[in-house]
């Protein structure tokens, strides 16, 4: 009782800085929302405008109530520590009180996990510009809506009181998120693989070392077409077509603010992907890692599926799948579909979680040999068994929801775990002591 008290009182005092703050020095805002790939466009979108702008980012994933705020604000959250919160609102005041040199730019995560959560936001919180990134088909953060169409209305609140002065970039590969066109009067670009989009990639493929399909991955490669203008893109140590559509979305801000689409291609050799988004990591016995642990929906792990797929490999390709959480009467067709996408493309499937039982259960209807099938109910035990087995050259994909911890098992069979507070997500203290 008391601490949820001492909680509304500080997002209280959080909530009226920011809004000085910003009535103060009136900051370009980008807004970013979906329920995919936030954080690697938000990442992508601030390589862009750092080189235009003094622009300020969200740290890591800051998309709540309190992270938004804390943005705006320039601080990072003190969890239970009174007096850092003191600090906090002392610097916010310091902020009112004496004009400082304050970011042009803002651009900010904003998520949501139930009904209001962004009418709770925009009651206070003016974009100039949004981007929306996508959907799929089973969203995570619906647990606590009816279905995907309330999720979508929620989210689309962000939107809802955009005019023709204000800018929408939309994933025009995604059904839903193509459907808010008309929910919005704002001006609209979308981005995407198909040809009715405005900024359009192809050619997309896995680069390796030597330019040879050696089994050492280093990166992708692909084309952006915009207004027939081509542009090469190529990138290091970022797999998958979900790192093209962030690349895509910055691109495709980019273009609402009128920046050179050559120098904006140019600022991109600076990006590197947010930690624990597939980042390709040294396994031990000379295996590698696809990380990609940070959090986990139905789309996410879709995706993540399919760059293991594209990937080739002198190896066998092992699928580490934790628990997705936060998706309610949806959890268990949701963690079956993941077992049957898992035949064809892993040679063996490790789960950790009880939700992911249901990924075994999947897999086996779907004909995977059940001797290739392990199960374990947390990610430390998972990551000792990995040990056991691990050959040269294999290929271990990690993924599962934060509160599964998948990052210990990367942990267990990263071949440099002294490297792990800079590689390997949920290293701070607050985290390390859960």
């Amino acid at each position: 009782m008391i601490k949820n008290i001492i909680k509304k009182i500080i997002l209280f005092i959080l909530k009226i800085e920011a809004r000085l703050i910003l009535w103060r020095y009136r900051p370009k805002i980008i807004a970013i929302t979906g329920t995919v790939g936030k954080t690697s466009a938000k990442d992508a979108i601030g390589t862009i405008f750092s080189r235009e702008f003094y622009a300020r980012k969200s740290d890591k994933s800051y998309n709540s109530e309190f992270g938004v705020p804390l943005t705006i604000i320039g601080a990072k959250s003190a969890f239970n520590n009174l007096f850092k919160w003191f600090l906090i609102f002392l610097k916010g005041i310091k902020l009112l009180i004496v004009k400082h040199d304050y970011p042009e730019m803002l651009i900010l995560e904003v998520g949501v996990d139930r009904p209001d959560d962004m009418s709770k936001l925009t009651s206070w919180l003016n974009p100039d510009t949004a981007l929306v990134t996508g959907f799929g088909n089973t969203p995570v953060h619906i647990e606590f809506f009816k279905n995907v169409d309330e999720l979508m209305r929620e989210k689309s609140k962000l939107i809802r009181d955009f005019t023709l002065e204000n800018h929408v970039v939309l994933n025009g590969d995604d059904p839903k998120t193509r459907e808010l066109k008309n929910r919005t009067k704002a001006n609209v670009v979308t981005y995407g693989f198909n040809e009715d989009n405005d900024l359009i990639a192809s050619n997309y493929r896995i680069l390796y070392k030597d330019d040879k399909d050696s089994g050492v991955p280093e990166g992708i490669i692909f084309k952006v077409d915009y207004k027939g203008k081509i542009i090469p893109i190529r990138l290091y140590n970022i797999f998958g077509k979900q790192a093209v559509y962030s690349v895509l979305s910055a691109l495709a801000m980019g273009v609402v603010y009128h920046f050179n689409i050559i120098e904006m291609s140019n600022s991109l050799t600076r990006y590197r992907p947010p930690v624990a988004r597939l980042n390709l990591i040294s396994g031990i016995g000379d295996s590698f890692i696809l990380d990609d642990t940070y959090n986990a929906s139905p789309l996410a792990v879709e995706m993540a599926l399919n760059t293991l797929d594209e990937i080739k490999t002198k190896g066998r390709k092992i699928a580490v799948l934790g628990d997705m959480l936060e998706l309610g009467k949806y959890s268990a067709d949701e963690h079956r579909k993941v077992g049957e996408k898992v035949l064809g493309i892993a040679d063996i499937i490790v789960t950790v979680g009880i939700r992911a039982k249901f990924i075994a259960e999947g897999a086996k209807e779907a004909g995977f040999r059940e001797k290739n099938i392990y199960e374990f109910g947390e990610s430390r035990e998972a990551g000792r068994f990995l040990i056991d087995i691990i050959k040269e050259g294999d290929l271990i994909l990690v993924k599962g929801s934060q509160s599964i911890r998948t990052e210990r098992v990367v942990e267990e069979i990263m071949a440099h775990p002294e490297n792990k507070e800079f590689l390997l997500a949920r290293q701070e203290k607050e985290w390390l002591n859960k």
